[in-house]
């Protein structure tokens, strides 16, 4: 069983930068795939960053390519999410999950999630 807490969100200006924190126990995150979702009201749930392998690889999608960075430390069981140049558009609850395999990750199939934290940005 892995258990996954989010913490770092809060309200930000659009251009703004927040760091999101997921903390991990019962599995090591370097042996896992690990993902950051969002979900908007009304909307999907959507990869923004996934980070898995040893040596480290990482995915994004062109909505946030070149502005959020997925990274991990490995000592502290911990992933984080740093977003910078925020846009109104990137406000969602954010979520950590977590899944075994590498296949299917951009899909939301993943095994462990998060409660999700809130991340509002402000026009």
């Amino acid at each position: 069983q892995v258990q996954l807490r989010e913490s770092g969100g809060g309200l930000v200006q659009a251009g703004g930068s927040l760091r999101l924190s997921c903390a991990a126990s019962g599995r090591y995150v370097s042996n896992v795939v690990m993902g950051w979702f969002r979900q908007a009201p009304g909307k999907e749930r959507d990869l923004v960053a996934a980070i898995f392998r040893s040596p480290v690889r990482t995915y994004y999608p062109d909505s946030v390519k070149g502005r959020f960075t997925i990274s991990r430390d490995n000592a502290k069981n911990t992933v984080y999410l740093q977003m910078n140049s925020l846009k109104p558009e990137d406000t969602a609850v954010y979520y950590c999950a977590a899944r075994e395999s590498i296949s299917g990750l951009i899909t939301p199939n993943y095994d462990y999630w998060g409660q999700g934290t809130q991340v509002t940005v402000s026009a």
